[in-house]
């Protein structure tokens, strides 16, 4: 290892801390998914659904943004349909691919989720961008 790549005490301690916050962010989103009904990987699903630039919304997206095997994203995305979160849709450009898309429910779960994680993320701003300075 050289002299760069050597940890110090305190390197140890801001990777400790910047993981723990993470984590109780992934605690909170949990959390608040689970209150409207959704898993963690459902909310997840929907979100990279509705975060995906136009026409990018597949079940192989879903697969890579939530880092799943596309069999596992397929059977996600199926049980989202059974909810009545999510519907597929044949692209207009090329007959082929099939998109998905969110349902007004979705639409309506996803938003009111999302305004709760964006006040939570601000809340969190100042702690996170000082655990992030702490790494120079």
């Amino acid at each position: 290892m050289t002299e760069e790549a050597s940890l110090t005490d305190s390197d140890y301690a801001a990777l400790a801390d910047l993981r723990a916050a993470l984590r109780r962010f992934l605690a909170f989103s949990e959390a608040k998914a689970g209150e409207v009904g959704l898993s963690p990987q459902q909310h997840q699903a929907l979100l990279a659904i509705r975060g995906a630039a136009a026409g990018q919304a597949t079940v192989g997206y879903v697969a890579d943004r939530l880092i799943l095997k596309p069999h596992s994203a397929s059977e996600l995305i199926k049980r989202l349909e059974a909810l009545g979160l999510t519907a597929r849709q044949t692209a207009e450009e090329d007959r082929r691919r099939t998109l998905l898309i969110l349902t007004r429910q979705a639409e309506a779960l996803l938003a009111d989720l999302s305004a709760t994680h964006r006040d939570e993320i601000r809340r969190l701003k100042p702690l996170l961008l000082d655990l992030l300075d702490r790494f120079g």
